[in-house]
């Protein structure tokens, strides 16, 4: 019904498989497992539950969390976070290089840690990563540890509402206001707000005099919004307060307040443990930079979207990220100093490590290899097999030995054939009597073919490693994106929701999806030059462009931004879509605009007037001139129409700075 294409396929070819496949949608597939839940029972299991043994030979209740709770036993989270890795594995590369850090004992009060923090600098951060968050640092300027904590806890569904407020406390913009004045100590780490469930059940057990026990309950009966017993708990509070001395309204509305807050109230115990780790790798990211972005790539080698957004991070810190290279790289992303990272071997599919165990074993013992068939005469080919050696090809990572990627794949079963006689003949202890054994057979050589233009290089770069590292694509038409973009990625400026953005990239990551109508719509990455944006395109604009929307496929952007994004420096709702051939003709710029700083020279005025008056064309020259009151005049020229052509626009950018040129 959705789809005219799919409804087609499943009548004629795909008929037989859909029938199938119809049949069994919605049967359970298998059974799901807790991913950290222990059970704890005072004796054996077997005596209180029916338990049910996996495949992997893991032993589980066959009941779910409820029904355990409901019986009486025990149930713990036990959590295993990657970034206790990424901490741990950072902390063996900085005693690499003959450091030792203890990272338990690090000061928590360093300014430039924070700084990090308020900068908005956080990907690969524990907890404080996603754009949404990233946005809030950047207006909290956190300085302390507990405004990490807070945050924590408030950048979360529900509390979110709370966080603009919580800024405005802390920078002094409101007034910070106590329902009562015994509840400041309790309130005031969090500028009078309800935070955290700590607070929910002090503030019960100080106003009326529920034992911890009984703030618990009552905590628990708001969070789970189990209505009778909030009931119960609110007359028992209300009771509570006016035998401590309160009045029934002040007792009402302050349970009122709870009520509101608690629903979404986070453990403080839960975001201390976080914002204390968080503050660990937000450290190590500010004194070993390349150590733990060494540290997180290799944490997420098998999450290529990740890997982008992470070497993407690299690029941003001036970090650069090396191809991979047979004769250097290890199996873990590896820093090479404080601003180069070794690709990790393992990242690239089809490789798996074993077969990389035994090439650096080998590479080790013998040196670095010196050819294809060196390699493959010393290696074992029942590890490193056709598809490993075709995928290292690809990725690049014989460009060391041979710049040809295009001769190495075309050689590969000569290669392989080679290495089994080497092996088949050193079996034998064929022993040449002037030399290695290797000698008695020829060395074949390598066809004569052309290499792969750039494109297809990197496309099959790219399909082995998910990402593009050796080049860009996007490097040939870098002038047509600069001269037509309004966006640059490199400059740290923060949108308005809604502004119209125009910007060129490549498409990746497409993603097709229905409306509540049913209608086509898709989700996609730009993957530009200086960062990432994530695009949504809606039906009707769908509709217009989908058959450019394509991945891999190069085009310009026209949409309005949203703030609702997640890992992306950007998120476009898109309103046009502009292959990058026809950018030019479709989107065309009438104006040049310049920004002239304040209390500019005479000398500078003659000089942009000289070098107008040198570039006529048929585009309006627009002048902004900044006020004494911060705001500025916009004047066009009637006199001087101008040329957008790059040339013009590097003088002028010369003259004025990058920032204060532009064409629109």
């Amino acid at each position: 019904k959705k789809s005219p294409e799919f409804r087609k396929m499943s009548e004629n070819e795909y008929k037989e498989l859909v029938e199938h496949s119809l049949v069994l949608e919605g049967m359970n597939r298998h059974a799901s497992i807790h991913a950290a839940g222990v059970v704890i029972a005072p004796g054996d299991l077997t005596n209180y539950v029916p338990l049910y043994k996996s495949s992997s030979g893991d032993v589980i209740t066959q009941y779910d969390m409820k029904g355990l709770e409901d019986l009486g036993l025990l149930k713990m989270d036990f959590l295993g976070l990657r970034n206790l890795t990424v901490i741990n594995k950072a902390l063996e590369l900085i005693e690499l290089k003959g450091e030792k850090v203890q990272i338990d004992k690090v000061s928590m009060e360093e300014p430039e840690v924070y700084k990090l923090f308020a900068n908005g600098f956080t990907i690969g951060v524990f907890q404080f990563e996603s754009s949404g968050m990233r946005e809030f640092l950047k207006k909290l300027q956190p300085t302390v540890i507990g405004d990490l904590i807070a945050m924590n806890a408030l950048y979360r569904p529900g509390p979110m509402n709370n966080i603009d407020n919580f800024i405005s406390r802390k920078q002094g913009n409101k007034k910070i206001e106590y329902p009562h004045p015994s509840l400041i100590p309790i309130l005031e780490e969090t500028y009078g707000i309800i935070v955290y469930q700590e607070q929910v059940m002090q503030i019960a057990n100080i106003i009326a005099g529920f034992t911890l026990s009984e703030a618990d309950e009552m905590r628990r009966a708001i969070g789970k919004k189990i209505r009778s017993l909030m009931d119960k708990m609110a007359d028992k509070f209300v009771k509570g307060a006016v035998k401590n001395g309160l009045s029934k309204a002040k007792a009402t509305q302050i349970f009122d307040l709870i009520d509101k807050f608690a629903q979404y109230g986070f453990n403080k115990s839960h975001s201390v443990a976080y914002s204390y780790i968080a503050y660990q790798t937000g450290w190590l990211k500010t004194h070993y930079t390349a150590e733990f972005m060494s540290a997180n790539l290799t944490s997420e080698m098998n999450n290529t979207n990740k890997v982008v957004v992470l070497i993407n991070e690299c690029r941003k810190l001036n970090i650069k990220v090396h191809a991979p290279d047979i004769n250097k790289s290890g199996i873990n992303f590896e820093p090479l100093n404080d601003k180069e990272i070794s690709f990790g071997l393992n990242a690239v599919k089809n490789v798996g490590v074993k077969a990389l165990e035994q090439c650096i074993a080998v590479r080790s013992k013998h040196g670095q290899f010196k050819s294809i068939f060196d390699f493959v005469s010393k290696v074992d080919q029942r590890l490193v097999n056709k598809k490993v050696l075709e995928s290292l090809i690809l990725a690049g990572a014989f460009d060391s030995i041979h710049e040809n990627r295009a001769q190495l794949f075309e050689a590969v079963d000569l290669a392989i054939n080679y290495g089994n006689q080497v092996d088949k003949q050193s079996n034998k202890n064929q022993i040449n009597l002037f030399g290695d054994q290797e000698e008695l057979i020829k060395v074949p050589d390598l066809p004569i073919i052309e290499d792969w233009d750039n494109q297809e290089k990197l496309s099959k770069e790219k399909e082995v490693l998910g990402i593009y590292v050796s080049g860009n694509p996007l490097i040939k038409y870098a002038d047509t994106i600069e001269e037509l973009s309004n966006y640059d990625f490199s400059e740290e400026k923060i949108l308005k929701e809604n502004s119209i953005v125009k910007i060129g990239g490549a498409i990746t990551n497409f993603k097709l999806h229905f409306d509540k109508k049913n209608q086509q719509m898709a989700f996609f990455n730009l993957d530009c030059l200086g960062g990432q944006a994530e695009a949504i395109i809606f039906h009707d604009a769908f509709d217009k462009y989908k058959e450019i929307i394509k991945d891999n496929n190069i085009v310009f952007l026209v949409g309005h931004t949203s703030t609702q994004n997640d890992f992306a420096d950007l998120k476009l709702i898109v309103d046009e879509v502009v292959p990058i051939n026809h950018a030019k003709k479709v989107l065309k710029l009438n104006e040049v605009n310049i920004r002239l700083p304040k209390n500019s020279s005479k000398d500078l005025m003659n000089d942009i007037v000289d070098l107008a008056n040198q570039n006529k064309g048929d585009h309006a020259f627009v002048v902004h001139i900044p006020s004494e009151e911060g705001e500025e005049r916009k004047i066009i020229s009637k006199k001087i129409k101008v040329s957008n052509n790059n040339q013009f626009l590097i003088l002028l950018r010369d003259l004025l700075g990058d920032s204060n040129v532009w064409i629109a």
